[in-house]
């Protein structure tokens, strides 16, 4: 039976409509660095390219090349970490100028993939769809542990309000936001989805005060 995280992990990729407190454990991702405006052209080769190698570790079994532990599973949202440069930073005023953006961009992988398994796929996928941007991408054990998380419906560009929501919440609840970075978990694909009907899940790591 397939693997489907939208009916067996509800609780990480589908929260509720207000904050909420969640532990989130380690997981597996493959991951891709970058910096500037997700509205310019260069943003979606980056999401192509994590998608690319991302089917390619699905389809292993139709290659003959399945690792030990292989399980068939519904390939995984993509999702982003976003932060601001550090010259932002040190001028910041409430307002994000876009241009400033740094992002983690991130497919996360079932258990059964390891380091040597990504080299062999990532090699693969350079011979069968090569893009310079292969070269970027890492595969990451990721920790997030304790976070406030809510599900935003709309724009991006509505996600301070949700922001806020959140912030009051974890003030409520006696926890500190630990950065102005953020994850997204982007379940609705902004390329074919009207921009009132996104959802897209926000999480911020804190810390009790």
């Amino acid at each position: 039976m397939k693997y489907e995280w939208r009916k067996r992990e509800k609780e990480v990729y589908l929260p509720k409509k207000q904050p909420e407190v969640i532990e989130i454990p380690e997981y597996k991702f493959l991951t891709i660095d970058g910096e500037g405006n997700p509205n310019s052209e260069f943003f979606s080769e980056y999401i192509g390219v994590l998608y690319a190698l991302s089917y390619a570790i699905k389809m292993t079994p139709k290659k003959g090349k399945a690792p030990k532990g292989y399980f068939d599973y519904t390939v995984y949202p993509l999702e982003g970490i976003w932060d601001l440069n550090e010259e932002a930073k040190k001028k910041y005023d409430g307002h994000i100028n876009k241009d400033d953006l740094v992002f983690k961009l991130m497919i996360r992988q079932p258990d059964f993939v390891d380091q040597p398994f990504f080299t062999e796929m990532l090699a693969l996928t350079k011979e069968k769809k090569p893009h310079d941007l292969l070269d970027e991408v890492k595969f990451e054990k990721i920790t997030d542990g304790k976070c406030v998380q809510m599900m935003h419906l709309g724009s991006y560009d509505n996600e301070p309000e949700s922001f806020k929501l959140m912030e009051a919440f974890a003030e409520k609840e006696n926890l500190l936001r630990m950065s102005k970075s953020h994850r997204e978990i982007y379940l609705s694909d902004f390329r074919k989805v009207s921009p009132e009907k996104l959802k897209t899940v926000l999480r911020f790591k804190v810390t009790p005060k």
